[in-house]
């Protein structure tokens, strides 16, 4: 089912103009926060996918065991190795709080491993983004970390969780989804239980879910206006975009970081630095996914045509900006000089 028009519409107006009005940083700065001692890649290729696609400034928030790899795979990243194993929690704090007032997005568990001090850190960052109303992207390990304790996302409706068949079927265990609920219908029970989230299902096409009816969703815990109220509402966005036919490992680091991107120029959107203010805070985390998984799909198909079967992750990055051009059109490069 092709994705409908209407939102199509709502995401292109989320999409900062490039006409010369605004300044760096309010096309998006985005946080990646993972990278340990067995895991670069999985972080650096989210944060230079959201880079590709067009946010300003990217940065990564790892250990110091990852940080040197990472900062030599570009000089692109801004790199922190401030997740330290035998730092004070105090003290690692403070720098989490400084760090992510500055941020519009943190996208969470590329890279981050299931050592106790890096969930533990994981813990604390997204306990500091809700407060500060940060939008969050959730993918591998940071799923499992929410799995084991619900209560770290549930009624947070600036979050969106991406998770693959394995960790999906894991979240609705925990969140208690019936076994009765039919397949499609899946996603939308998990986002319901969890208050609201916005969940990706990932498979071979991509089910975005957004259910903000039941009990647990939340306006005060989201930091979302009274306007917000009138988006209570079940919506199912099935993503049937043709995609590459090979799944390489890291597509998923790609995924987060698009979206993360795209929730970081919903953020600027939010705070007035372009556009008419129209659409909801409550709704952009549903157009960050829908867009973000538009983009990557078209990418993997893209450099599956090139590459065929030795396609790799690293293949997809040169391919985003092509694919955010014929998702949304050549024109969108230029801003506001040409529309759609």
């Amino acid at each position: 089912m092709p994705v409908p028009r209407s939102v199509i519409q709502q995401i292109k107006q989320i999409i900062p103009p490039l006409n010369g009005t605004l300044h760096k940083g309010q096309s998006g700065r985005v946080g990646v926060l993972g990278g340990a001692l067995d895991y670069t890649g999985a972080p650096f290729f989210a944060a230079i996918s959201a880079l590709r696609l067009g946010a300003d400034l990217s940065h990564v928030i790892c250990s110091p065991t990852a940080s040197q790899a990472i900062k030599s795979y570009s000089p692109d990243l801004i790199v922190h190795p401030i997740l330290r194993e035998e730092a004070s929690y105090a003290k690692v704090e403070g720098e989490l709080r400084s760090l992510l007032s500055r941020l519009h997005v943190l996208v969470m568990g590329p890279g981050l491993g299931r050592e106790e001090y890096m969930q533990s850190y994981a813990r604390l960052a997204l306990s500091i983004a809700r407060e500060q109303a940060m939008f969050v992207v959730l993918d591998a390990d940071a799923l499992y970390m929410v799995g084991k304790e619900l209560s770290l996302v549930k009624g947070y409706r600036r979050a969106v969780l991406t998770p693959n068949v394995v960790e999906f079927k894991r979240l609705s265990e925990s969140a208690g989804v019936s076994p009765d609920v039919p397949t499609k219908e899946r996603a939308g029970e998990v986002s319901k239980l969890l208050g609201g989230v916005v969940v990706l299902e990932k498979g071979s096409t991509d089910l975005i879910a957004s259910d903000t009816t039941g009990e647990a969703a939340s306006l005060e815990a989201s930091k979302l206006g009274e306007g917000d109220e009138r988006q209570r509402v079940r919506e199912v966005v099935e993503v049937d975009v043709e995609g590459g036919l090979k799944r390489c490992g890291g597509q998923g680091d790609v995924l987060s970081g698009t979206v993360g991107a795209m929730l970081a120029w919903g953020k600027c959107y939010e705070d007035g630095a372009f556009g008419d203010g129209s659409i909801p805070a409550s709704r952009l985390p549903l157009l960050a996914a829908v867009g973000g998984s538009m983009v990557t799909r078209t990418s993997s198909r893209m450099a599956f045509q090139l590459q065929g079967r030795g396609l790799v992750t690293q293949d997809m990055l040169p391919q985003l900006g092509k694919s955010f051009s014929e998702v949304f059109g050549e024109d969108m490069w230029a801003g506001d000089k040409g529309k759609l």
